[in-house]
């Protein structure tokens, strides 16, 4: 993925995006506003680009930009994000209008955003939605019954807190069937270190979590020695089970998170959980294989539940639920968990205005009822069209690079090529547009819309199980400021919300846009051939395809990229971990080259001129580069450090500038300054 939404869920704060924010009082807007592909305005020329060439690109950006209150980092794509918010808001206020002649879909997002903005009603119930699941954990008194109970919170909040979490996934050994997926979770710290870290700031956070703990329990009604005494229990079992947990490294190896076991063995490793009791109650009692992703965690949670009693589950579970309900609930709970998840744990000032969550939850729940009302006013056939060429020119000039590339054999070469020629490019929305007419939404039950609407999700991805695959579909939403590739699928997705101005300006010359879009699309596009992605066939199936040789190779000029990023400072002391960020940056630097070398093909035969005192080439380096300019929290940037397999905006700019010797020649960089390097340890993977 090219931007940074990571984090977006959990802390309540957009990604990355480019200009001053716009306050609430502003109101929704009609249109989208305007912003150029390449502002000169955001650059700063009294910096030399030789030596910083992200703050020459950017300076102006970040001086003129400061952090809104309500974010913990912002960015020209977050801008973006946010002008997307904004718009949407004005079309939600026109679809929550009963009075008005509305589509179904719009009748749909309109009745979920009129619930959700009823503020006098939700915090005249308290925690009163919360009391049916409550009282049903209460009655809980044997292993199939918290089983069973588990299952039904899986179904209606869709997470992985409550003790693991479980889904539908492609089976990594035959891309062409699904099957169902149990993972790690149990945790409410966003990683694994968060509790095992031994440095002071790491502990400090840990201390703060479980205070909050505290504090929200006795707004659930627990008097503080009891919730106190929960807090401490919680820490030991969410410890426990983050020990048993894969590092986001290990993670990052296809093979460590794939085990396809039959649901015997699954018993077999963990049988003081009823499977099979689970597995009813969600809806799949068919159910006959599983990818268990992370073996040892399962086996680590089925000796806690069998060495701690069933009422410190029940403990354990009531905070969970909680935790992940506070966000919907009144204001005291909102408040709460915005002063962890927010305040402590990112530094943002402020929550979000009402209006934003309820327009980030419409596009979570209903995103495609939302993107059809979208996509009508804001993404054109011939924008499309336009987005289309310029992939299919990328991925013209990768075909040339991978049949001329001196260090890879021929076996690899020609699977490679098998691959690029059938990867997917799905462009602005999907053919088929979901249907939600099944949930039952009420324009006064906030809480029940959000637990119907993730039911539905829920319901439809376990129904897939056993299944084959349907290659149409998306994971993003249109509107959606980000785009990805999926190894699985063998395809690439933009949004029709990353391809608007400024990321993609239709009436800006083609350097900026090449850099900016093109760098996108080469981005996703190498994905495929990074060092996860590339252990996937054309197919999208895990197999290993390439020769020992050519994996040694691929390893060694990979090794150069990870070694080079480890080099950098992300915060403080904080190192970047080259390691976690090497899928991106090996698709930032690789996308980099192939458009610019399709920049370069495209207008072979035109004649370029100077534009604003920059030369063709340098307002293709730095329309790039102004994708990522950005302000970030230092609460933010440490978080990232250790949980974003994106680099800091930063060096995804200046860390490829320094591998091209383009870039120098643009702007007469000589040997010796910060943005040059010498040939032998210029990095290149692809």
């Amino acid at each position: 993925m090219r931007s940074l939404l990571l984090l977006a869920a959990l802390l309540g704060t957009a990604a990355p995006a480019a200009e001053a924010p716009a306050t609430v009082s502003e109101g929704p807007l009609p249109t989208l506003p305007y912003t150029p592909g390449l502002d000169p305005a955001s650059m700063d020329r009294t910096v030399d680009p030789c030596v910083d060439f992200y703050a020459f690109s950017c300076g102006g950006w970040m001086a003129r930009n400061p952090i809104p209150p309500d974010q913990g980092a912002w960015s020209v794509y977050a801008k973006l994000e946010g002008d997307i918010e904004r718009h949407l808001w004005g079309l939600l206020q026109a679809a929550a209008d009963p009075s008005a002649a509305r589509s179904p879909a719009q009748m749909q997002i309109g009745d979920y955003f009129a619930a959700c903005m009823d503020e006098a009603r939700i915090e005249s119930l308290g925690s009163k939605p919360l009391q049916p699941e409550l009282e049903a954990l209460e009655q809980v008194k044997d292993r199939p019954g918290l089983a069973a109970w588990v299952a039904r919170q899986h179904l209606s909040t869709r997470t992985g807190r409550l003790m693991f979490g479980f889904d539908s996934e492609q089976d990594a050994a035959d891309a062409t069937q699904v099957i169902a997926a149990v993972y790690a979770g149990g945790i409410g710290l966003p990683d694994r270190d968060d509790y095992l870290d031994p440095d002071p700031k790491a502990k400090e956070t840990l201390g703060k979590y479980q205070e909050h703990v505290v504090r929200t329990l006795q707004l659930l009604g627990d008097d503080p020695s009891t919730a106190r005494a929960t807090g401490r229990l919680v820490m030991d079992i969410e410890t426990t089970l983050a020990k048993a947990t894969l590092t986001r490294v290990e993670q990052r190896d296809p093979y460590k998170v794939y085990h396809r076991l039959s649901l015997q063995k699954l018993t077999a490793m963990s049988p003081t959980f009823d499977w099979r009791a689970y597995l009813a109650t969600a809806g799949v009692p068919g159910t006959k294989v599983l990818n268990v992703s992370q073996p040892r965690f399962f086996q680590t949670l089925d000796r806690e539940l069998k060495r701690r009693p069933l009422a410190d589950w029940k403990r354990y579970l009531r905070w969970q639920l909680v935790n992940v309900s506070a966000r919907y609930l009144s204001r005291a709970f909102v408040e709460e968990d915005f002063a962890f998840y927010g305040k402590a744990l990112a530094g943002t000032e402020q929550i979000a205005p009402r209006w934003k969550r309820c327009v980030r939850w419409v596009d979570r729940d209903l995103g495609e009822a939302l993107g059809q009302v979208f996509v009508q006013k804001n993404f054109s056939p011939e924008l499309k069209e336009r987005t289309l060429a310029m992939v299919l020119g990328i991925e013209r000039e990768m075909e040339e690079d991978l049949r001329t590339l001196a260090w890879m054999s021929p076996p690899t070469r020609t699977r490679a090529i098998e691959k690029l020629k059938a990867m997917a490019n799905k462009i602005g929305y999907p053919d088929r547009l979901r249907d939600y007419s099944s949930i039952r939404l009420a324009r006064d039950d906030f809480r029940g819309n959000v637990t119907r609407a993730v039911q539905f999700e829920a319901d439809r991805l376990l129904a897939k199980i056993g299944k084959p695959v349907d290659r149409g579909e998306w994971e993003m939403t249109p509107q959606t400021v980000n785009a990805y590739y999926s190894p699985s699928m063998n395809d690439m997705n933009f949004p029709a919300g990353v391809l608007q101005p400024p990321l993609y300006d239709p009436k800006m010359d083609a350097a900026p846009g090449y850099g900016n879009t093109g760098g996108t699309i080469g981005h996703e596009l190498t994905h495929g051939f990074d060092d996860e992605g590339r252990q996937y066939d054309a197919k999208g199936n895990l197999r290993n395809w390439w020769t020992k040789q050519d994996v040694a190779e691929f390893n060694r000029r990979a090794a150069c990229v990870s070694d080079q990023y480890s080099s950098y400072l992300a915060v403080d002391e904080v190192h970047v971990n080259g390691k976690l960020t090497l899928g991106e940056d090996v698709a930032d630097l690789g996308g980099l080259i192939l458009a610019y070398r399709a920049w370069r093909t495209a207008t072979a035969n035109q004649r370029l001129m100077p534009i604003d005192g920059l030369t063709p080439d340098q307002r293709f380096f730095v329309g790039y580069a102004q994708w990522a300019c950005g302000n970030v929290r230092p609460q933010v940037a440490r978080l990232r450090a250790r949980t974003d397999p994106h680099s800091p905006a930063r060096y995804r700019v200046n860390g490829l500038m320094v591998n091209m010797a383009e870039f120098g020649q643009a702007f007469a960089c000589q040997t010796g300054t910060p943005m040059t390097k010498p040939p032998e340890r210029v990095c290149k993977v692809w």
